[in-house]
């Protein structure tokens, strides 16, 4: 039978009420981005509060930029902001604080560097009476879970989240089922940066997907990074392999793409995977917002 982290070490780890606001997307003087073909863009769904968009949805099905299935969050502190980023983890409780939506549970469903932002998914109702500004608490917890696996390190993820996802830990090795294996050289914006706080934007479009035996990537889908150690800052390591949860969808930018939050990273013989492109079933919204739900 497979374990866990949550079988040791679980109820170990401190939780921290973090407070946080909902974003309101923005943008400059000039409206517009540019594509990797030089067209101009407005840039929709890039922050704030994204209605529509689920956990399972095709990362290239929409006409947006960097949209994500809910709601961002924010401080406008930028220590606290810093804070907020690196503590929250996937599937910790988000509670609406204030305003008509006041009561609402949601779960933090990943991370994003630029803004210091926490994404938060919330049922469809409850998003519909959000408004930027609605204050919002996290309770953090996740960080610091150590790996029955040996060298492989757990980040980013609350652990009672774990047994939901297709990952079965052994004790040397762990094995996870993922929708495709990507080589670290599509990874682009995030490279160097904190992996606590920045999430990794693979450079997949459209019309690059089937190369990569991702043409049905979705959010909250696994993705296997090759020879990248996203243990500390994210950087290039031969041999090293680190997983991830898509957690916003693709972008016309240059550099930029579907965005991963990675919750493991070690040498590639401690984890192995098994990529399906057609059939992976990864991070569910109600399993998310279940195991939110027990720790709010």
């Amino acid at each position: 039978m497979s374990t866990t982290p949550r079988d040791t070490t679980g109820d170990r780890l401190v939780s921290v009420n973090l407070t946080a606001f909902v974003e309101q997307a923005s943008v400059g003087s000039d409206p517009f981005r540019i594509d990797g073909e030089g067209v101009p863009y407005v840039p929709i769904g890039d922050g704030g509060i994204v209605i529509g968009l689920r956990l399972g949805d095709g990362v290239f099905d929409h006409a947006s930029d960097h949209a994500a299935p809910g709601a961002c969050l924010i401080h406008d502190d930028a220590a606290v902001g810093y804070a907020l980023v690196a503590q929250a983890c996937i599937g910790n409780p988000v509670e609406v604080r204030t305003g008509a939506a006041a009561g609402g549970i949601g779960a933090v469903a990943g991370k994003r560097g630029e803004g210091g932002r926490v994404i938060a998914v919330f049922r469809q109702e409850v998003l519909h009476e959000l408004r930027p500004g609605d204050q919002v608490a996290v309770r953090s917890r996740g960080q610091g879970t150590p790996s029955l696996a040996e060298d492989v390190t757990v980040c980013n993820v609350e652990p009672d989240l774990l047994e939901h996802l297709p990952i079965t830990f052994g004790a040397v090795t762990l094995a996870v089922k993922v929708r495709t294996v990507v080589p670290s050289r599509l990874v682009g914006n995030g490279i160097g940066r904190p992996t606590p706080m920045w999430d990794l934007d693979l450079q997949i479009d459209r019309a690059t997907a089937s190369m990569w035996k991702a043409e049905q990537l979705r959010l909250g889908d696994l993705v296997a990074i090759d020879d990248i150690d996203a243990r500390y800052n994210a950087g290039y390591r031969r041999g090293w392999r680190s997983i991830g949860i898509v957690v916003h969808g693709s972008s016309p930018q240059p550099g930029h793409g579907p965005g991963v939050t990675v919750i493991l990273s070690g040498p590639a013989g401690c984890i192995d995977v098994e990529a399906d492109a057609a059939h992976h079933v990864g991070l569910d919204e109600e399993a998310l917002l279940e195991v939110a739900r027990a720790r709010s």
